[in-house]
């Protein structure tokens, strides 16, 4: 059995034994969904390789505003992050992007990947939109406070929001 081969093996077993959604959709590429606290769920793709696995997993859009100033905050993360790290896209969209060596793909490896990524997207996803969309989350606030709808979705933000 190829170093390839073994580590798709690996990977269909480790998801098959799990508790989370996941799908693969062609050979070697699958789709999982992981499911967090602040972020409800953060997509992400897994690719086997020929010589690696990588794993993809989408953060957030682009930010509204505060460019420089999300995008720094990320870099300065990454400096403490295992396995994977924040990247942009040509369009400034925020991905967690990472690579592994197939030969160190096991089920705990895998465990340990996915784990990374779920804590760094839930963990990061309140500041980068504090930091990216403060704009929009304001106008939102002040529009269902107006209309006496439910602010429970932007709870996370009360402080702020509140305090300026």
């Amino acid at each position: 059995m190829s170093e390839r081969e073994a580590a798709l093996a690996t990977l269909r077993d480790t998801l098959a034994g799990s508790d989370l959604r996941w799908e693969e959709v062609s050979d070697g590429v699958f789709t999982v969904e992981l499911p967090g606290e602040r972020k409800l769920t953060t997509p992400c793709r897994l690719d086997v390789g020929a010589h690696a696995l990588g794993v993809h997993a989408f953060v957030s859009r682009q930010p509204d505003e505060n460019h420089e100033r999300v995008y720094r905050w990320l870099l300065e993360r990454n400096l403490r992050l295992f396995g994977v790290a924040f990247a942009v896209d040509r369009t400034g969209d925020i991905y967690l992007d990472g690579r592994l060596p197939l030969s160190v793909v096991t089920p705990e490896e895998v465990d340990r990947l996915l784990g990374s990524v779920l804590t760094y997207a839930d963990e990061s996803f309140n500041t980068i939109l504090e930091l990216g969309f403060s704009t929009s989350i304001r106008r939102e606030w002040e529009w269902r406070r107006r209309r006496g709808e439910s602010t429970r979705n932007l709870e996370a933000f009360r402080g702020w929001l509140e305090r300026d």
